[in-house]
């Protein structure tokens, strides 16, 4: 517990300061960075099953593609960058299939090759779509808020969920994937999610206020006056976000369940690997993407 709280310390300012501050292509590289390292984790997993996975032209195919998303972020109209993001994704998952399967194709073990294939194919669109996802939803308008609203609601949601299953949790939600889990965090972490996500918009007006002040954001990223929202529907995307979340973390328990192993990696003391800690966001961030994307088209 002592080395989770710590590597968290480290680690939430550095976050906060990469949606904060930086430039858009330092967290565009950042996320790459970080997708790189959970599909690498993902892969070496998924040699538990019995799969040889393609691994180096897996790792290049999500290098280049966000090497588009980097370039992409660089271009300051809103409505050209988010078009471009969204036809970029379509387009890398499209292809996505083709490219791994003709790669499977030389090798002379042919009923490895679908496996393989399958097994990129899954990392590309289970890690790094959502990471891509992640930088346009901070390129949008407000787009700082909205990103620390997401980080927001699922850890608190993963805060809350942990102590009060450990101190009140009696029945088991899904004892074969994840033993300590219980109906009672669930419950705990959604309440979480959602008062913490109210009271985040509650107060963004004066947050973004006070953030602008101090130079950490621009007038573009964050929320003013009457641009907050209406709370009913933060308490109901809240929710869902929450739910979203939980079970990200229950299908990368269910990857390791099967692989038998406990931890994804090792990179992160206390909580394992990049992948580990990534689980609950990779399910959490298209959902509050498909939000904005519906609020913007309104």
């Amino acid at each position: 517990m002592t080395k989770r709280i710590a590597t968290a310390v480290v680690l939430i300012p550095i976050v906060l300061f990469l949606v904060l501050k930086a430039p858009l292509y330092v967290l565009a590289l950042v996320a790459g960075a970080v997708a790189l390292l959970a599909v690498a984790e993902f892969l070496k997993l998924i040699t538990h099953y019995g799969v040889q996975p393609i691994g180096w032209p897996t790792y290049a195919y999500v290098a280049l593609f966000f090497v588009f998303i980097i370039v992409a972020s660089t271009n300051r109209t809103l409505l050209v960058e988010s078009t471009t993001v969204v036809y970029g994704i379509a387009l890398a998952t499209a292809l996505a299939p083709f490219l791994f399967l003709t790669i499977a194709m030389r090798r002379t073990d042919l009923a490895a090759g679908y496996p393989a294939a399958a097994a990129s194919m899954f990392a590309f669109a289970y890690v790094a779509i959502p990471m891509a996802l992640l930088v346009e939803i901070r390129q949008q308008a407000a787009g700082a808020i909205w990103v620390i609203y997401t980080l927001l609601a699922v850890w608190a949601g993963d805060i809350f969920a942990y102590f009060v299953g450990k101190a009140v949790g009696r029945h088991r939600m899904s004892p074969e994937i994840s033993p300590k889990k219980t109906w009672e965090g669930a419950v705990a972490s959604i309440l979480a999610s959602v008062l913490i996500g109210t009271l985040w918009f509650e107060h963004a007006p004066g947050i973004s206020a006070a953030l602008l002040r101090m130079g950490l954001i621009g007038r573009r990223d964050g929320l003013f006056g009457l641009e907050q929202p209406q709370l009913w529907p933060i308490i109901v995307l809240s929710a869902i976000v929450n739910i979203a979340a939980q079970l990200g973390d229950l299908v990368e328990s269910l990857i390791k369940r099967g692989a038998g192993v406990k931890d994804s990696g090792s990179i992160l003391p206390g909580h394992g690997g990049m992948l580990d800690r990534i689980d609950a966001m990779l399910f959490a961030v298209p959902v509050v993407w498909a939000y904005r994307a519906w609020q913007l088209m309104q």
